[in-house]
């Protein structure tokens, strides 16, 4: 067992072509809060978030992942992170000019995933008049669109799920979780969950079958409740934004979903709830989809349209 070096998943870099309807939807429609622009990119936070940013939104030819950053746990974990994935021959090099936090230190996981870690943060400061009455919030609450809370997880995509979750597991101290097996596969997960806090996930990676690596499947914000769900569902209908999925509940992490697509066509899921987990040594959990991994009421089937990630692939090949 792998001793754990990071605390949290800490922002997502998406790309986009359609930069400024992109921004719009995020900020009008989800609620985020822009905090400061540079170059190609917009950093953006939810209201609940302490740190400077939790999504980087740049502008791009198509729509998919840029990036995806990690707080360490301390400056010695730092270290030890680095150590581990240069051992791992996973590591890119430094980055020293890093937007909202300290040096960085890159590194491409095993489905082409480009990752940082870091320690030292920029904590968000809110400007006059937005000070929150609350003194353990980062900023006055505003209901604005969804009015998304914080950074929930992000799923991206492997053409080995258990692989990449060990590797994440053994090399940074990521926990396995959870992971769905289909009837006519039984020994090989299409969907694996791994987190580094006490939350059921922070992560998933979903199998792709095509041979297009570092993709990302959806970005996840988080409400406060299964009633701000229902109401974020409200919000997007009325904002014209079709619901792929839900609402609903999923048996993997018991957390209540939401579906959309964002103007890019990235799909973005809002959620609540879930259970919390505290055991270092918690073993992976098997699950079936007759036994409501994906719909916990058992009552639904996901639309094909879910299994589309990002950047597309015209002509996946057959499972």
């Amino acid at each position: 067992m792998a001793l754990p070096l990071l605390s949290q998943l800490a922002h997502v870099e998406l790309t986009t072509p359609a930069p400024q309807a992109s921004l719009e939807f995020w900020t009008r429609v989800v609620g985020l809060e822009e905090t400061t622009r540079v170059g190609q990119s917009v950093y953006l936070r939810g209201w609940g978030d302490r740190f400077h940013h939790t999504l980087q939104l740049t502008e791009g030819p198509q729509v998919g992942l840029g990036h995806i950053g990690w707080r360490t746990a301390g400056a010695d974990e730092l270290e030890q992170a680095v150590a581990r994935l240069s051992a791992a021959g996973a590591g890119e090099g430094w980055i020293e000019d890093s937007v909202g936090h300290g040096r960085a230190f890159r590194y491409r996981a095993p489905g082409g995933h480009l990752h940082e870690v870091f320690w030292e943060v920029e904590r968000y400061t809110p400007p006059p008049g937005m000070e929150s009455p609350f003194p353990n919030r980062p900023q006055r609450y505003v209901p604005r669109g969804i009015a998304a809370r914080c950074i929930d997880h992000v799923t991206i995509t492997a053409a080995d799920p258990r692989g990449d979750a060990e590797w994440y597991r053994d090399t940074l101290g990521h926990r396995f979780m959870e992971y769905t097996v289909i009837p006519d596969r039984p020994d090989f997960p299409v969907f694996c969950m791994t987190t580094v806090c006490e939350r059921a996930h922070d992560l998933g990676i979903v199998w792709d079958p095509t041979p297009v690596r570092g993709r990302i499947n959806h970005f996840a914000f988080f409400v406060g409740s299964r009633e701000e769900l229902l109401r974020a569902a409200d919000v997007f209908l009325n904002q014209d934004v079709a619901i792929e999925f839900g609402p609903g509940r999923h048996g993997m992490g018991e957390q209540d979903y939401l579906y959309v697509r964002e103007p890019s066509g990235m799909r973005v899921e809002i959620n609540a709830g879930g259970y919390r987990n505290y055991e270092p040594d918690w073993e992976p959990v098997r699950y079936m989809p007759q036994e409501g991994s994906n719909v916990f009421y058992k009552n639904l089937a996901m639309p094909p349209s879910m299994f589309e990630s990002f950047p597309p692939v015209e002509a996946p090949p057959e499972a």
